[in-house]
């Protein structure tokens, strides 16, 4: 099965003072994101930015999706992370994008405590659920995986899931190839998941993820660094790499129409 490589654009952290290739508004994002899909990308993982600040302004997120939807097929996945307050982080999934995130925890992440309080988390679902929005639940730590499996009980996410495995967060999981074999083994059948390793992680251990049968993910979000010491150009130059690891193993990367009907999206939200 072709993996599907996800370009993770911005992130919660970084800026331009840590690197210039980080896109900083709505149309840096959309071009990062039309360089991102050509290389190989068919998922566009955005936090948003305004004038290089972080922001959860939902008319922002609708220019941002339109303007990327304007620039290329790829499939928008907006992220309801990060430090701001979690009602003002989950008001952007009504810009509705294909995908968002969807984080069955509060946690420590560093030096800050990431809320996702479980009242506020069921009805974060239940409204992506209302909308046709695909949740990226992301696994930050082991005890996650219970809590996203009592979700899909609950019918507040369906099948097939998709899932993402952080590794290398402080505060988390550390990167550890025989702690994601248990987390994989903790899914059930037929779910997408792919592997997020973060800094000096990210490309060891996405490869890991490609070849046990995962997705993987890259990006200025995950790392500013194409190799020791040396900034990457673009979020595109990650991608190129990360699919010429794929390419290496015989792998190539899956289409957006591939996309669409593994994961079950809904047609109307993607382009």
């Amino acid at each position: 099965m072709n993996p599907i490589i996800t370009a993770s654009l911005t992130g919660p952290a970084a800026t331009k003072k840590d690197t210039p290739a980080m896109p900083g508004s709505p149309e840096e994002i959309a071009e990062a994101a039309k360089g991102a899909y050509e290389a190989g990308a068919a998922v566009l993982h955005i936090h948003l930015r305004e004038n290089d600040d972080f922001t959860c302004d939902l008319d922002i997120a609708k220019r941002t999706v339109e303007l990327v939807r304007e620039k290329c097929p790829g499939i928008v996945q907006l992220s309801t992370g990060g430090g701001m307050e979690y009602e003002l982080r989950t008001k952007i999934v009504e810009a509705k994008p294909a995908m968002a995130t969807l984080n069955p925890a509060t946690m420590t992440v560093g030096e800050n405590e990431f809320r996702n309080p479980p009242k506020q988390m069921y009805k974060l679902a239940e409204r992506m659920l209302e909308l046709g929005i695909k949740p990226e639940i992301e696994i930050y730590d082991t005890g996650h995986i219970p809590l996203m499996l009592d979700l899909l009980k609950k019918g507040l996410v369906t099948e097939p899931l998709q899932v993402s495995f952080i590794l290398g967060m402080k505060g988390g999981m550390p990167a550890d190839p025989m702690l994601l074999s248990y987390c994989v083994r903790e899914l059930p059948e037929g779910t997408s998941w792919q592997v997020i390793a973060i800094s000096r992680a990210n490309l060891p251990f996405t490869t890991i993820g490609l070849a046990m049968g995962g997705n993987a993910r890259t990006g200025l979000e995950d790392t500013i660094y194409i190799r020791p010491k040396e900034l990457a150009k673009s979020n595109a130059q990650l991608v190129e790499q990360l699919v010429g690891v794929a390419k290496s193993m015989n792998l190539q990367p899956a289409t957006v129409d591939e996309v669409i009907e593994r994961l079950k999206l809904s047609p109307e939200l993607v382009r």
